[in-house]
Parts: structure tokens; sequence; C-alpha cells
């Protein structure tokens, strides 16, 4: 695809209309807003938008869903960061140093370095949606049932490997999530798996539920635990900014890993799940400092927020290239636009230029809005750190409750709720790390039946893990991944042994 710089001023010029910049704004605020609140992600904003969008331009319509999309992708991580509390499931590599840095004091600097590093990895992916929207296209086009399914081995492979010392564990906690996600409906042959005569088990557990068990009523009752011990020295929140050498950690892992939630976030499904958990994954593995991951390292921090952020831009690619959604929010978007007259597909940029491009200038502007607006808030939302512990615990059951009540409308999702945060409680108790679970609740369904149709094609494991150069390629990264970690632990000691032997 040809870049058309007539049409991409064009469209810079329709996107900075007052009413355009509005429907920025508004989308921005909303998305940040119910990024924050756990269980009311960005699709479940969109879906209660759509009515208000009736009446719109297609355009500004198109703008208004997008913007809040990305913002909640800001929003998402401002809990993951205060709270230990993940909106949804791109938020929550964030909890894995943010949180630790808002216990060490610096809250501040995490909110900043979020803002930041969202801002630059969203601004990479609308470049590389100018650039490269139809070619990725066509090359999405090539990832079938044999090439998600490992792709997903791949993504469980890399964060399983990041419990270094732990992996067994990690392994463990993995498989709990991939059984988890069996429960429900046999969409191959309509058996009912694990319900217990519930029917509303029936179309399984939502990975919602299990994040806010997990994460939000985990939390509140292992600090339950002790709220009556003396309390230290209160906690500053630390500078709102962050310092040079903050950013100098922080500059390369955001720049290299807003392509790769990019790329990810053009697969269909792939989702800022899996480009977040990857991108912390392969930036420990890379980094000079990886015993400092999980104890509140800035990069561990900057790397997945500019990663999932990317992958919010580039789900939209197969969504208005294609007419396939590449995440759930963007399905939804994707069902509201065709109700407002559009026909998303190969076609979409020859005959509505005019709309893809203001389109995309929106998120240009809709970015540099959103970093604006979050780095303001940075004062205001650290104050939450100052809330007593037994007024700030309530209120964050409270929210855990309603969210998980606006997923399904059914109380039976209160019990999974409560089960899942003591195993929440247990697995922190025990030192078992959560992240392979969370990513094996979220993917774990997609994966099997992705094998399962693979099963159709070819005969065996062999002919699927040489279907094609992808899964090849594929298969190597997930030995590398599982790898890596021995290989480095081998040479630490040989080096240590060596100086051993020199000293004396």
């Amino acid at each position: 695809m040809g870049i058309d710089v007539q049409a991409i001023l064009d469209g810079f010029l329709t996107t900075i209309q007052p009413m355009n910049l509005f429907w920025i704004a508004l989308g921005g605020f909303l998305g940040t807003v119910v990024g924050m609140l756990p269980g009311l992600g960005p699709a479940t904003a969109i879906a209660l938008l759509i009515p208000i969008t009736f009446g719109m331009e297609p355009t500004s319509a198109l703008i208004l869903m997008a913007a809040i999309y990305y913002g909640a992708m800001y929003g998402g991580s401002r809990s993951s960061i205060l709270l230990n509390t993940p909106g949804d499931g791109s938020a929550i590599a964030a909890t894995f140093d943010g949180y630790p840095m808002a216990q060490k004091g610096q809250a501040g600097q995490a909110l900043a370095i979020s803002a930041i590093a969202s801002l630059i990895g969203g601004l990479i992916a609308v470049v590389g949606f100018i650039v490269l929207a139809k070619p990725l296209a066509s090359f999405a086009l090539r990832f079938g049932p044999a090439e998600y399914f490992l792709l997903m081995v791949f993504t469980l492979s890399a964060i399983v490997a990041l419990a270094k010392g732990q992996m067994v564990k990690g392994f463990i906690s993995m498989c709990i999530g991939l059984m988890i996600s069996t429960v429900g409906i046999d969409l191959q042959t309509g058996v009912y798996r694990f319900t217990m005569g519930n029917v509303h088990l029936s179309e399984g557990i939502d990975f919602l539920v299990v994040i806010i068990g997990i994460y939000a009523v985990g939390e509140v009752l292992y600090n339950f635990l002790s709220i009556n011990k003396p309390v230290g020295e209160k906690k500053s929140v630390g500078k709102i900014w962050i310092t040079k050498e903050q950013w100098k950690r922080s500059k390369w892992p955001i720049i290299r890993n807003g392509p790769i939630g990019f790329l990810i976030g053009v697969l269909p499904g792939a989702g800022g799940a899996i480009a977040s958990m990857l991108s912390y994954s392969l930036e420990k593995q890379v980094s000079k400092h990886p015993e400092e991951f999980g104890e509140g390292a800035i990069e561990g921090l900057a790397a997945p927020e500019s990663s999932n952020n990317a992958a919010a831009v580039g789900a939209f690619i197969p969504m208005l290239a294609m007419g396939i959604p590449g995440s759930g929010t963007t399905a939804v978007i994707l069902g509201a636009i065709v109700m407002l007259g559009l026909k998303p597909g190969p076609l979409l940029f020859e005959n509505n230029p005019d709309m893809v491009w203001t389109f995309i200038n929106s998120m240009f502007i809709g970015n540099l809005f959103l970093v604006i607006l979050n780095i303001a808030l940075v004062g205001i939302l650290v104050k939450i750190l100052d809330t007593p512990p037994r007024v700030l615990y309530p209120v964050i059951m409270m929210l855990a409750f309603i969210g998980t009540y606006t997923l399904g409308y059914s109380t039976v999702d209160f019990l999974i709720l409560i089960i899942f945060g003591f195993v929440g409680l247990f697995m922190k108790m025990l030192n078992f790390p959560v992240a392979p679970l969370i990513l094996a609740v979220i993917v774990g369904s997609d994966m099997e039946q992705n094998f399962r149709m693979s099963l159709i094609s070819y005969p065996n494991a062999i002919g699927i893990l040489t279907a094609s150069p992808i899964t090849i390629a594929l298969v190597i990264m997930t030995i590398v991944s599982l790898g890596l970690p021995f290989l480095s632990s081998w040479l630490k000691k040989r080096k240590a042994q060596k100086n051993n032997s020199e000293a004396m």
C-alpha cells in the first residue's frame, strides 16, 4: 500500500474538527476510568455506549469507540500499579513491577512511566498501521490453527520461564489454568465438562472472574492477615516524574516492545494479554538485571505497557482490512460499525480513504491527549495510597463484586470469585507464580480448539510442528525460551567457579 500524503493531510484536517476532538477526549477519558475498574473492560464500555453511536456519523463513531479502547489500555494499569488489581487481562503484567514500585514509594514514577510507555508504544503502532496495514493483514491470513496453537504454546513457555528457580511451580500453575479453561461445553462434541450439573458453568468460567478473584480478592485476603500489625514509616508516593536514570533504563525496552505488541495485536484473537506477558518475559530474558524483575524494575513495567497499547492499535488492522476482529473489543466495534453502514474489508481503504485516514490521525491525537490526561491525574491517583487499609480494602472488595456481577449478572460468579480469592491467597502464601495460571485460563480454550483443528489437517504432533516455516520458528523460540534460564544459570555458575579458582 502506497502512502497517500494528501489523504493523510485531509484526514488530519477532519480529525481536528472540534466535534471529532470532543469524541477523542470523551472516549479517552471514559476508557481511562473504565479501565481502572475490575471487570469493566473496554469491550463492556463500548457495548454499553453503542446506542449513543446510532445517530452519529460513522467516522466519528469509530473515533469514539477506538478512543475508549486504547484509553482503557492506559487506565487498566492504574489499579494494577496502585492496588495490584488489574482492570483486565492486558493490565496483568503491570502488577509484576508496577505494584512493587508503589510499595517502595515510587507510585508517581510508576504511573508516569506507564503513561509515557503507552504513548510511545501507541505512536509506534500508529506508524506501523500507516506503513504496514495491508501487508500485515495478508501475513495474518497465513496463521492457521497450527500456527495459533504454537504461538500460544510459545507464550506459555515464555511465562513459565519467568519463574526462574521456580519453573516447576510455574508449570503446575500453568496446568491448573489450563484445567480451569476446560470447564464448560466442549465446542466440538457438545459434551458438558466439569460443570457439576450447574447450567451457569456450561459457558465456562469467565477469565475476568479468575483475574479479579486471584488479584483483587486474593490481595485483600492476604493483607487482612497483617492488617493489625504495627505499621512502619508511611511510604511516600515519590516524584511525579521519572529520573534520567529511570528513562535510560526504560527507553530501549519501550522502543523494542512497541513493535512486538503491534505485530501480536495484528494476529486475530491474540490480544493485549499475550502481547504484554510475552514482552515482559522477553525483556526479563535480555535484561542485564533480571534479578530485579518482580521487585520493582522500571523496565519491567515499561515494556508491557508499551506492548499492550501497541497491540490495541494493531488489532484494528485485521478488523478494517479483512473484517476479522483482532480482539474481543474489536469484535464489538466491528458489529457496531457494520450497523452504521460501513463494510470492513480489503476495499475499505479504496472506497473510504477519508474515514481510514481520519481514524488513523485520531489515534495520534488520542494518544497525545491520554498521556497528558494520565500524567495530570497522577497527583490525584496516588492519593489512593493514603487511604487507610480498613477503608481501602472493603472498597476494593465492593468493586470486585460489582465488576464480577456485571460480567454475567449471576450470583454463581460470586462463589467462583471467592473460591479464586482463596486460590490467590494460598498461591501467594506458598510463593506460586500467578501469571502462568492467568494466561493459561485466557488462552486455554482457544489453544485447545486450535490444537484439535490442527489434528484434522495433520495426523500427528510432528506434522503440526513442521506445518510451515512459521510453526518451525515458533517451536525453536519455545525451546530457546525454556532453555535460556538453564543456560544463563549454568554460565553464571561457571563464571563464579572460574573467579573462585583465580582467587585461590
